[in-house]
């Protein structure tokens, strides 16, 4: 990942730069409570990846880093304004009443700086209803206070969702390249030796995925053929449903589209792989069987294991992805995490 000033121009591919004074300025500026629209009593910030979010009451602000990588641009500030309606936009689809809009940050000819002010605009905030952390659905299996019913209202939400997303006009052939090109990009990077990956864990996995394209291309062939490749949510993980009397799903992949066209058997099964990590996979078959249910889809237990293993991959890759950011305090965790979604994906692998 890389952090760059919005004067910096030069890629430098996953190495982190100087962050600017003004940069630093803008989360400084952001964390006290005196500066929102209404005054918050407190404001509890959290980093991540991309982003930093304010959180203010009943409020949440997110300001993207100014980040560049081969997959998203957030270096300057209109990049980072595009990504914020898009980000309103395609999130509205799950939680439509959890994003309110974007706002800018302005600084007047004082160097005062003002969130919706006048004068310049330095950079762009996604404004959201703040969500009750008890009840996201990984702190609700951590509780053990999920209920069946909780589990089948967010299989209804996504039904209903996949339901009137229209088909992605693609080949089969189209289709099961995209499957092979990332099941090979995750072999060549989880493979590599700084990450100290068990690669007896790994050979047999990528194996039994490749084997799976050339043996049952058929199948795959029929969920194209059947218009069930959809733009869906792209990141669905527990930590993104939130419990509500009606569920909402949030913090959608909007960076990069081609992130989000799946099937959504491979969405369901890559939250049930999420849920049986947590220890929950009651509530991610039950989240699945109610999206069959309601909508006639029925996808073979083969596939969707497929799916699992495949997804397994992807998050192990992601993980270790972790340790190119000069931030990371903590790379055994990383390196920790990539190793259980490789078992898990071995596990599954051994099952088939």
């Amino acid at each position: 990942m890389v952090v760059i000033s919005d004067a910096q121009t030069e890629p430098q591919d996953y190495k982190r730069l100087r962050s600017s004074p003004q940069l630093e300025e803008k989360v400084a500026f952001l964390s006290r409570p005196e500066n929102y629209p209404v005054p918050a009593r407190c404001v509890e910030v959290k980093k991540t990846h991309m982003s930093w979010v304010f959180l203010t009451g009943t409020l949440a602000w997110k300001l993207k880093k100014p980040v560049r990588n081969d997959y998203l641009d957030f270096s300057t500030p209109e990049a980072r304004r595009r990504n914020c309606e898009e980000e309103v936009r395609l999130n509205r689809r799950l939680a439509p009443d959890v994003y309110l809009g974007v706002t800018p940050l302005t600084v007047d000819q004082c160097g005062r700086m003002q969130l919706d002010g006048r004068g310049e605009i330095i950079d762009w905030l996604v404004r959201m209803r703040r969500l009750p952390s008890e009840r996201m659905l990984d702190r609700a299996i951590a509780s053990h206070t999920v209920s069946d019913e909780d589990a089948r209202k967010v299989g209804a939400l996504l039904a209903g969702f996949y339901k009137q997303a229209p088909p992605v006009q693609m080949t089969t052939a189209e289709y099961r390249q995209r499957l092979a090109a990332e099941i090979h990009t995750s072999r060549c990077e989880l493979e590599k030796p700084e990450y100290a990956l068990p690669v007896e864990l790994l050979e047999p996995v990528i194996t039994n995925q490749l084997e799976f394209l050339d043996q049952e291309m058929k199948l795959l062939d029929a969920r194209v053929r059947a218009g069930l490749i959809v733009e869906a949510h792209g990141d669905l993980r527990p930590e993104h449903i939130c419990l509500e009397s009606r569920p909402v799903i949030i913090d959608c992949l909007e960076f990069n589209r081609d992130f989000r066209i799946l099937d959504p058997a491979s969405e369901l099964a890559f939250l049930a792989l999420e849920c049986e990590r947590l220890e929950a996979s009651h509530t991610g078959g039950l989240v699945l069987q109610t999206y069959c249910s309601e909508t006639g889809d029925h996808p073979p237990e083969r596939l969707l294991l497929f799916y699992r293993s495949y997804h397994a991959c992807l998050r192990a890759r992601i993980a270790v992805w972790h340790l190119r950011d000069d931030e990371v305090r903590d790379p055994a965790k990383w390196t920790n995490k990539a190793k259980e979604y490789l078992q898990l994906a071995a596990c599954i692998t051994a099952a088939v």
